[in-house]
């Protein structure tokens, strides 16, 4: 995962919500209207992510391929479905993410600062978590702990991640020692290019960042 920092919610919205005042998320789709703030929700949430799954962090390349994804789920608190905070761009990956999460309690969510250092990524393209929490969010979301759960999106995971370490003049088997090209490169990738990232890119940091602490 990585850290989404949330901004001011669509203008659009914004004014649904003064037009409808007991209105919920799912009347949104009862009226054209309605539809097209949805829409413009996911818009703004991939933006905040760089065009990035909020929690496989696969690249999302159009707005269908995405769906709006309550981090509190709508039955577990009914009175903020319209919550922009509480709105990220998921990936539509079956049995996975957003499509996984339904209506579970998500106790590690990207919108705190802990996701990006209590999930621990493998080159093997495995994700190990290093808290309870952090245990119980990759089960949830079926992020690919063991390849008996996510086959798919590990082995998805490693081939991009080491193509993103081979663009960068790395070898993923043998790894980097040199701390300050480490950093120069974290520090590289972790800036959006053209308002966006490429696909696993916190994943790649990830890594980095942990042979850092080696």
């Amino acid at each position: 995962m990585r850290t989404i920092s949330k901004g001011a919610e669509p203008c659009c919205l914004t004014a649904w919500k003064r037009k409808n005042p007991h209105g919920a998320y799912d009347d949104l789709d009862k009226t054209e209207e309605g539809k097209v703030v949805r829409a413009k929700i996911r818009d703004y949430a991939l933006n905040e992510q760089f065009y990035l799954c909020a929690y496989c962090c696969q690249q999302i390349k159009e707005i269908n391929a995405c769906h709006n994804e309550h981090l509190e789920a709508q039955k577990l608190n009914p009175k903020s479905t319209l919550d922009f905070s509480n709105i990220v761009a998921s990936c539509n990956t079956p049995n996975q993410c957003g499509d996984a999460h339904k209506s579970q309690h998500l106790p590690l969510t990207p919108l705190m600062t802990e996701c990006e250092t209590e999930l621990r990524f493998k080159i093997s393209g495995r994700v190990e978590g290093l808290t309870d929490r952090a245990d119980v969010t990759i089960r949830v979301l079926n992020l690919g702990d063991h390849e008996q759960n996510n086959r798919a999106l590990i082995e998805k995971r490693k081939q991009l991640s080491n193509a993103l370490l081979w663009a960068n003049d790395i070898n993923p088997d043998d790894g980097l020692e040199d701390d300050e090209i480490l950093n120069t490169l974290i520090s590289d990738l972790s800036q959006p290019q053209q308002d966006q990232m490429e696909p696993f890119t916190p994943v790649v940091i990830n890594i980095l960042r942990s042979w850092l602490q080696a």
